[in-house]
């Protein structure tokens, strides 16, 4: 089971002196116990559409011409672009990035876990200026010359001996 899940669970019609009236439909996105929503014209989920027949084969998508702007038609409208979501997600195991991207999601790249053991690259979260396990106790009479060198140059690089 994929870790993102989609609804839709309502639209609303948008109306201004702009441009003609429109469909809003809101969608609810869950990805690892987060939950987010945005909104979508249809127009919004066509260019998704054509985008992802580049790369995958998407499901059938709803209508483009609504013949009546009835509630009934747009509710089916709605349920069509959900299934269309729901769909894309359950039949592609590597989601792509353009779809992540329309669903406001941050994608990382997925390596298996077998994988990523080999390939991790490490960054220094706290540096201390000496290792106090590396560097020879109070009680030790003679210094390890080699351990103080290794500490000194990856400490110190700029600073000259004496």
């Amino acid at each position: 089971m994929h870790p993102v899940r989609v609804s839709i669970p309502s639209f609303r019609s948008e109306n201004n002196s702009i441009e003609r009236g429109y469909t809003v439909f809101k969608i609810d996105v869950l990805m690892n116990g987060r939950q987010h929503t945005l909104e979508k014209r249809y127009s919004e989920f066509h260019a998704l559409h054509k985008m992802l027949k580049k790369s995958i084969k998407p499901p059938e998508i709803p209508s483009k011409h609504v013949r009546n702007w009835v509630p009934k038609v747009l509710e089916q409208r709605r349920q069509g672009l959900e299934l269309y979501l729901q769909t894309v997600i359950m039949e592609n195991e590597v989601l792509p990035k353009i779809f992540l991207d329309f669903l406001n999601i941050r994608h990382f790249p997925s390596v298996p876990k077998t994988e990523s053991c080999g390939k991790l690259s490490h960054q220094p979260v706290l540096l201390f200026l000496r290792d106090p396990y590396l560097l020879p106790s109070a009680r030790d009479a003679f210094s390890n010359v080699v351990i103080e060198g290794v500490i000194h140059g990856v400490f110190y690089p700029d600073l000259q001996p004496r």
